[in-house]
């Protein structure tokens, strides 16, 4: 199975889901002010890292990316190429986190392993269509991820999701795994 999205692709597919789905989900109950930059924990991203040597953080901004290698909202981490072993953690409106989804299977197939932290949203379309035919792995996060700088733990559930290169997601499509992640619950 092949999955191939231009950026003028990607860009019609956000207006489209924007206009059926709106563009919110959790980011307004994190933060009134909604911010999206919110910092993966150093206690839930080292972990991963030492599993996977991530060489690219494809959401990030100075103040926040994890990698020596970022892309920030300047550079459109969505219109960049990813290879290697990326790390994302996407802003959580409904319409973005569907957009870099789309971009985390497209960038599998081409090769590159994408692990994302996003929002244990299982009501929503995006989980539906893309997370569950689509990640290799589905690791729940146990506890609520507290983001650097936030006043308190995030109000809802996370997972971390694996997208391996697409010979490698069908060795693991028959052992999809789901595992739990314990976070510092002080």
């Amino acid at each position: 199975m092949e999955f191939h999205a231009s950026p003028k692709t990607l860009e019609a597919f956000h207006r489209a889901w924007s206009t059926k789905h709106g563009n919110n989900l959790c980011s307004a109950r994190l933060n009134p002010a909604s911010r999206s930059d919110w910092q993966t924990p150093l206690e839930l991203f080292t972990p991963l890292h030492q599993e996977f040597g991530f060489t690219l953080d494809a959401c990030a901004t100075a103040g926040n990316a994890q990698c020596a290698r970022y892309f920030t909202p300047e550079q459109d981490g969505l219109s960049q190429r990813w290879n290697g072993v990326v790390w994302c953690n996407p802003p959580y409106g409904a319409a973005e986190i569907a957009k870099w989804l789309c971009k985390a299977i497209q960038s599998a197939t081409e090769g590159a392993t994408v692990v994302m932290l996003v929002p244990a949203d299982t009501q929503r379309a995006w989980w539906h269509e893309f997370v569950l035919p689509h990640a290799a792995e589905i690791r729940y996060v146990r506890g609520g991820v507290r983001f650097v700088g936030a006043k308190q733990r995030a109000p809802f559930p996370s997972v971390v999701l694996v997208f391996r290169p697409i010979v490698a997601e069908l060795q693991h499509r028959s052992i999809h795994q789901r595992v739990f992640v314990s976070t510092n619950n002080k």
